[in-house]
């Protein structure tokens, strides 16, 4: 074991992770038990086009782990998947192996970058313009938000925000506002599902001032010794799937869209990259031993569930596939810290479109 992985091992977030994660997975299946029945069969619909033509699908992180998985899944649905990913090489890729096991799969490729706000607007620009050129109808029908990092150091962005917290919840946010006209024009229902996790349960508090969503009080950190990555972490998802909730509040009743969180449970992708690989190698090691370790074809499974529900489940927690819905943390639901939150995320997007010059309302 080398130093790194000594110095990761002997730290607190790492036996947060290895513990309090644990006991949040073991606790959301439990509540799975306590519920008392499983769908047997997921309540699933196949996507009905829209103006004549196949559905929009929107996938961001579609290069890798549960993303690609869920752009896959989603063309053999019937979807036309629009795959968002910062490398255009791996985009490039991704595709050429979604059309070996589909050749007729519908997709294109755009790059975006969720911890950039200038990626954002110009992959929503883009979209739009493609739209317009491709379709009859100036609409998407279902944007999954899947994209995320698990960062081991305090990273300011070009925005000057922390970049776990931006690529995890302020760029989701940004986009999902920028494309909620969008799916609000859709002639069928349309649906934002949300990448949330189990780890939210950890938050016993929540910070949501301006100041903590740009992680301001990272500042100090030395190169990843201090830094808090496993609480972001859980701060992020727990941000997420307030978002989720909120968002639910305000359009569904009022329009045409849903809005559903979806968790996984544990699945094995590279979202661990960035910690020593003999860590991450033993801690899929220990999940695997458990059976709690999923592959991402196996854990895509909420991630549909959530996509193809009727819209009458907006507002609720997928967890683990199969159908199976479950109650998230008491903190989640709370309606207050929800409507700050938004206010004060919305305040950082109001920023970063003045510092770009586009005065147009968020």
């Amino acid at each position: 074991m080398d130093r790194e992985a000594l110095r990761m091992v002997c730290s607190p977030q790492f036996w947060r992770m290895a513990v309090v994660w644990t006991l949040s997975l073991l606790h959301s299946y439990l509540l799975v038990f306590l519920r008392g029945r499983v769908a047997a069969t997921p309540r699933r619909r196949r996507p009905r086009p829209g103006g004549g033509r196949r559905p929009i699908c929107v996938v961001t992180g579609a290069t890798s782990g549960l993303g690609r998985a869920a752009a896959a899944a989603l063309a053999r649905e019937g979807y036309h998947v629009v795959l968002a990913g910062r490398s255009t090489q791996l985009l490039f890729e991704t595709v050429q192996d979604i059309r070996r096991q589909q050749p007729d799969a519908h997709l294109e490729t755009f790059q975006l970058n969720l911890a950039s706000y200038k990626s954002i607007k110009k992959f929503g620009t883009s979209l739009k313009q493609w739209i317009q050129e491709t379709s009859s109808e100036p609409a998407i029908q279902l944007l999954v938000n899947s994209a995320g990092i698990l960062a081991k150091s305090h990273r300011v962005t070009e925005d000057r925000l922390d970049e776990m917290i931006q690529t995890n919840y302020i760029g989701p946010f940004i986009l999902t506002n920028i494309l909620l006209p969008l799916l609000k024009n859709s002639s069928v229902p349309s649906r934002v599902v949300n990448l949330t996790s189990f780890t939210h349960r950890c938050v016993s508090g929540i910070d949501v001032s301006e100041d903590a969503l740009r992680g301001m009080k990272f500042g100090q950190c030395s190169a990843g010794e201090n830094y808090p990555l496993a609480c972001t972490y859980e701060y992020t998802k727990l941000c997420l799937l307030m978002f989720s909730y909120e968002l639910h509040r305000q359009v569904h009743m009022s329009s045409g869209v849903s809005v559903i969180a979806a968790d996984p449970g544990v699945v094995e992708t590279k979202i661990m990259r960035e910690l020593p690989e003999c860590v991450s190698w033993f801690a899929f090691l220990v999940l695997r031993f458990l059976k709690l370790l999923q592959e991402p074809d196996t854990g895509v499974g909420a991630v549909l569930d959530a996509a193809l529900a009727p819209p009458e489940e907006s507002g609720k927690y997928f967890f683990g596939g199969k159908g199976r819905t479950i109650g998230s943390s008491r903190l989640s639901y709370d309606t207050e810290v929800a409507k700050k939150l938004w206010a004060e995320s919305s305040a950082v997007f109001k920023e970063l479109l003045l510092r770009e010059g586009d005065f147009r309302d968020s």
